[in-house]
């Protein structure tokens, strides 16, 4: 018959272990948690800079005059001297042609 503190001990390194085993369980679980975070924020962080470079191009496109030409025709209808500017009319299925 095992003697009594040997019992005791064994119950000692049996609990110590489980608590250590529990924690490290629940640290790993943690970490696990964290690089998830940390890949999902990268690939947001990699979005956001790449809109950032695009807004920075077309910045630098607008500023030049290509760029101020192409913004007055796009959004102003605007035309250079001695352009000449097409209008192309679609008929509808609602209205007769004329």
């Amino acid at each position: 018959m095992p003697r009594l503190r040997w019992i005791f001990l064994l119950a000692f390194i049996t609990l110590a272990s489980c608590i250590v085993g529990t924690a490290c369980v629940f640290e790993y679980r943690k970490i696990n948690g964290l690089n998830v975070a940390i890949a999902e924020r990268s690939e947001r962080l990699e979005e956001q800079e790449r809109a950032v470079m695009e807004y920075r191009e077309k910045a630098h496109f607008y500023q030049t005059p290509e760029g101020i030409a192409h913004l007055a025709r796009e959004q102003y209808n605007l035309a250079l001297p001695g352009e000449r500017i097409y209008m192309v009319v679609s008929a509808s299925a609602d209205k007769p042609s004329p």
